[in-house]
């Protein structure tokens, strides 16, 4: 499905698009949550992609705009904007701050299909050891730039494992758009995920990662020793799968220095 959305789209992607949403199920609801006093350089880009993805969709999609000072921001924990959250079945975590373009559209399509279906593939014993350990609130930020071909593995991980868990954040960050946050976790190459537990960064790792080792990392930060099943399938990845998957962010981010 590795679709990317330029801003300019051609009839191609609207049949694709057309093919992928015939399989909804339940109707999902897009909240866009946006800063009216800030600039939004891509809230234009955004809109048109919400605008395809609900029509292509047949309706089946709606988009429900909120500013900053709506309840809802607060009843869904949205600290940052521009903000979008993927609901269906039922209310996930599922978010994505800044735009979904490039080839996070691709997993923003995934998204819409999985919350509108309510099945997520995951393992048995990922399922597992995400509903037993994971017992506060958990953010899973990947920061990602749209040229990235390998975050959006990061991100659908990040939002799989939000929908078996509600504690947990899955949280895509467009790195270029939250330029301070980025400099903050000195983002320097993409994906970078760094988890939170009760809002206190515990570790952080790059790279799209297996999901046992992704799970490992959750683990980790939870303190707790990796079930045997999930140490053998760790034990059966060779570590490049990981390393490769990292790409350096653009040249003109992070050019200044910090002292």
């Amino acid at each position: 499905m590795g679709y990317t959305m330029p801003v300019e789209y051609d009839e191609e992607l609207v049949e694709e698009l057309k093919k992928t949403f015939a399989g909804l199920e339940s109707p999902v609801k897009i909240h866009w949550f946006l800063d009216p006093d800030a600039e939004c350089v891509y809230c234009e880009d955004t809109q048109q992609i919400l605008d395809l993805v609900q029509q292509t969709s047949n309706n089946k999609v709606t988009v429900i705009k909120h500013v900053k000072s709506d309840p809802e921001t607060r009843k869904y924990n949205i600290d940052m904007f521009p903000a979008l959250l993927i609901h269906g079945v039922d209310e996930w975590n599922i978010r994505y701050f800044g735009i979904p373009a490039g080839y996070e559209f691709g997993a923003f399509i995934e998204d819409i299909v999985d919350a509108s279906t309510g099945r997520v593939n995951v393992s048995p014993e990922i399922k597992e050891a995400l509903l037993k350990y994971v017992t506060r609130p958990t953010r899973i930020m990947i920061f990602v730039t749209p040229t990235c071909p390998y975050c959006p593995l990061a991100v659908r991980a990040a939002h799989r494992f939000a929908m078996v868990n509600k504690n947990i954040y899955g949280d895509m960050i467009e790195a270029l758009e939250f330029s301070d946050l980025a400099d903050k976790y000195g983002v320097y190459a993409v994906p970078k995920n760094v988890i939170q537990i009760d809002g206190e960064d515990k570790l952080e790792f790059e790279g799209a990662a297996p999901d046992p080792y992704f799970v490992a990392q959750i683990l980790q930060a939870y303190g707790v020793e990796l079930p045997q099943k999930l140490q053998e399938q760790l034990a059966g990845l060779g570590s490049e799968e990981i390393e490769e998957t990292v790409e350096d962010v653009h040249e003109h981010h992070h050019h200044h220095h910090h002292h």
